[in-house]
């Protein structure tokens, strides 16, 4: 392919100020059109259905990421710390590239567009792909991305439970959500690092920091992540999605663009159908928010009452009713209202679409995988768990589990 000459660039970032493009290749990877995708996926999905500042995309993610990145590298060097310049390239891009596997609306749709594909594996593929138009330059990239580098800690700064990843989503989300409650010192944290036997540790006066941390993550998630009205919409973008898919399978006409229109038509295992790799990743790296709404806007007045049903509802923001119980809901509840629908003149086919039940979890730390090691003050490494405020870390290592029920607001009634 072609490269341009590049000079530095600089990004005016809202959250961190100027950002700085550290080098000619770094550029060239954004500016490559399946990285410019990622300015059409929204980094929240439908979040903006609650808060409307929520509009940010993967795109300023990523490029926050980098940043990060930078200071992290540039801080760990400053500590002694051997980092090549191959090494420091190769970690700029595994996290500039870390969510580039990403589909339309984030997490929203994660497994709604190729089932069982997750956003890491369509990541890697994709870096491979790019690998082979760079002519190997993301060998390193790759290599530290799969934890198969030899310095393991490099890998540990771009996936982790404290990696720049999270540092940087949580800042961003809080920025834009206006949810001040998800606002972490990531400057300071990152300062707080160094690698000891080839594994990043915080230093112990960095305790507090990662506390907040890990307590903004916790709150981040019940009052954006999974806030019960987003939950709402974006299970009705699911469901949406999946009856345009079995319409699309049953050779029912659909608006569509050539790149929905390959996913919706195909069945679950692609390549087994004879769809080839770069086939099935050069229509995915087509695929973004815009295909999923124009589709969603035309097909409010297709013949499938269903389907034109899940569409309105979606573009106008009728969104189902959502109740959340700390206990499963009984099939005699979810009956009740599939009933009370059924009375409404809707179709035995369509009740699934309309009344549901799911499971959410919220879980801030792991303490039994890839634990946050402290270095404390004599030398010695311990977990996280050992230095903490055990009563803040009780909280935020104990998985907790919440249930959902959705159905049509209509069919509420007064007793």
């Amino acid at each position: 392919m072609k490269l341009t000459q590049n000079k530095k660039k600089l990004i005016n970032d809202p959250v961190y100020g100027f950002i700085t493009i550290p080098n000619d290749f770094i550029f060239d990877l954004i500016e490559h059109p399946w990285f410019q995708r990622l300015r059409r996926i929204r980094q929240l999905g439908l979040t903006d259905y609650v808060y409307p500042g929520a509009n940010h995309s993967r795109y300023h993610h990523a490029l926050g990421a980098l940043h990060l990145m930078q200071l992290a590298v540039s801080h760990l060097r400053s500590r002694g710390n051997e980092i090549s310049d191959e090494e420091e390239s190769g970690v700029y891009a595994a996290i500039l590239l870390h969510d580039i596997g990403h589909g339309p609306f984030s997490h929203a749709l994660e497994h709604a567009v190729i089932p069982d594909w997750p956003h890491e594996k369509l990541s890697l593929l994709i870096m491979e792909h790019l690998n082979t138009e760079f002519r190997g330059k993301l060998d390193v990239c790759i290599a530290i991305f799969k934890s198969t580098y030899p310095k393991k800690f490099l890998h540990q700064l771009v996936s982790s439970q404290l990696d720049m990843d999270r540092l940087d989503y949580l800042n961003r989300d809080s920025f834009f959500t206006g949810v001040v409650e998800g606002a972490v010192g990531s400057e300071r944290i990152i300062k707080m690092l160094d690698v000891v036997d080839d594994r990043i540790v915080v230093q112990e006066k960095g305790i507090y920091s990662i506390e907040k941390f890990l307590i903004a993550r916790r709150l981040m998630y019940w009052q954006v992540y999974l806030h019960k009205t987003v939950l709402s919409a974006e299970n009705l973008l699911v469901g949406t999605l999946m009856r345009a898919r079995h319409l699309a399978q049953q050779n029912e006409t659909l608006f569509a663009s050539t790149a929905l229109r390959f996913f919706l038509s195909q069945s679950e295992n692609l390549q087994n159908k004879g769809g080839s790799q770069f086939e099935i990743l050069s229509h995915f790296a087509a695929l973004d928010d815009y295909d999923i709404f124009a589709a969603a806007k035309e097909w409010i007045n297709h013949d499938d009452a269903i389907l034109r049903q899940l569409s309105s509802r979606l573009i106008h923001r009728d969104l189902l009713r959502i109740h959340l119980d700390n206990e499963p809901f009984t099939s005699e509840k979810v009956d009740l209202y599939r009933s009370r629908l059924s009375n409404a003149g809707f179709s035995d086919e369509a009740l699934p679409y309309f009344v549901f039940t799911g499971k959410i979890t919220n879980s801030a730390y792991k303490d039994d995988e890839d634990k946050i090691n402290v270095l404390q003050k004599d030398g010695r490494i311990v977990g996280l768990n050992k230095v903490a405020d055990q009563l803040h870390l009780s909280v935020l290592t104990n998985a907790t589990h919440k249930y959902f029920l959705c159905y049509p607001k209509e069919l509420e009634t007064t007793n």
